[in-house]
């Protein structure tokens, strides 16, 4: 039977671009939220709070990157990142037709949203740009890196909000499974622009708070809304022996994937949805409730996802697996979130220490008696890893990773 393992990780986060980063800002248990002045240009727009990408871009030729926007140089300077970590960056296998891409994202880039509206609105054709539309198509990601990179595989591109990151990193796993390819190319991104906190403030699921250190609060009874974050993170899901016969680290095995929606509500969410995610899950990766080590929850800090999601985790899993939600430290990156949280997720893991939950000070006995890691975090090794992201739409995903044995 074909495994599929992640051989490289590689990502551009509001922690950090370096895992050392990452691990430092988590020890020290500090957010990365921050006031935005960005937009207070916009008139009646309650937050004001984000989480910007840690470090400068790289700078990339412009026949390369002319199209991709920032989101696509987020993901172009994460997917590069990986590609280095597993070995691949200038082997002839990333040419190889058995080589893909599964990349998400909620949309484009803001440049090409910008454009394509003061066209609408002013009904002049010279506000658009010859990229105008393909900064902004559902797959322009994808098929960005493709060309980038010049990955001519199969190409699974994933916009289905929040769960972006996590579809894409599911599908690639399915495809080396069932040897529809060798290598894939995985994850998620998103640039932080106005639209992207408006369209969440129109919903009124941003934070109004004025605290950036105490902001988010995910499961807390006091939580008011999310903070908006970018960044993107790439994994290089590979068939576990086409990688050991070229000698690459393995960092986990996909054991489990499951994804399902509602079929309710665009935007409320459906907790027994989720907890059927969650058991087909542990059902495709043969595992019960109690061989999970660790849940990185979906944990988005509004009143109705994070109540539907900790009950739902609750009735799975009781009070025993140790819960944490990463959105506490650098916000919700959205069509990265998936991809950004099982790297961590995992790299955690591997280190023997997992980051406790942010600004949880009363935990909301509507989330569920769950055992949500707290203060100094905690000393672990777990073998299996759970992540879920649950979408608007009614997307729900769960992954499960399992840690080698070394």
């Amino acid at each position: 039977m074909r495994r599929a393992v992640i051989t490289g990780i590689g990502f551009r986060s509001p922690l950090g671009c370096d895992w050392n980063s990452v691990r430092a800002a988590l020890r020290r248990q500090e957010n990365r939220t921050e006031r935005c002045d960005e937009l207070d240009g916009f008139r009646n727009l309650n937050c004001r709070l984000a989480c910007r990408a840690a470090g400068t871009l790289p700078e990339y030729p412009r026949r390369k990157s002319r199209s991709l926007g920032r989101v696509g140089h987020l993901a172009a300077a994460a997917t590069e990142a990986a590609l280095g970590d597993a070995g691949l960056l200038e082997a002839e296998e990333l040419h190889s037709p058995r080589t893909g891409i599964a990349y998400g994202s909620c949309g484009g880039a803001w440049q090409g949203l910008e454009e394509t509206g003061r066209f609408a609105v002013e009904r002049d054709a010279n506000c658009l740009s010859a990229t105008s539309y393909v900064q902004i198509m559902p797959h322009s990601v994808a098929a960005g890196l493709s060309i980038f990179f010049g990955i001519h595989g199969r190409l699974i591109a994933t916009s289905t909000a929040c769960a972006s990151g996590s579809q894409a990193l599911g599908y690639a796993a399915e495809a080396v499974r069932n040897g529809a390819a060798d290598i894939m190319v995985a994850g998620g991104a998103e640039e932080l622009s106005p639209y992207s906190v408006a369209v969440f403030d129109a919903l009124f699921a941003t934070t109004a708070s004025q605290e950036p250190a105490r902001t988010p609060r995910p499961f807390d009874r006091s939580r008011d809304g999310i903070v908006v974050g970018e960044g993107a993170g790439t994994l290089i899901v590979e068939e576990r022996e086409h990688a050991l016969r070229r000698g690459a680290p393995v960092y986990a095995e996909i054991l489990g994937f499951a994804t399902n929606c509602d079929a309710t509500h665009i935007t409320r969410p459906s907790s027994p949805r989720m907890e059927e995610c969650m058991r087909l899950a542990l059902a495709d990766a043969s595992l019960v409730p109690d061989d999970i080590g660790y849940i990185n929850a979906h944990g988005t800090g509004t009143a109705e996802g994070d109540a539907a999601e900790g009950s739902a985790t609750w009735r799975v899993f009781g009070s025993r697996v140790p819960v944490a939600t990463l959105k506490s430290y650098m916000g919700h990156t959205l069509g990265a979130a998936g991809a950004l949280e099982a790297a961590f997720s995992v790299l955690m893991a591997r280190d023997g220490w997992l980051a406790p939950n942010l600004n949880l000070a009363d935990p909301d006995p509507a989330c569920g008696d769950l055992l949500f890691i707290r203060e100094g975090g905690l000393d672990c090794h777990p073998r299996h890893v759970m992540s879920s992201n649950f979408a608007f739409g009614g997307v729900n995903t769960s992954l499960i990773f399992r840690l080698p044995d070394d």
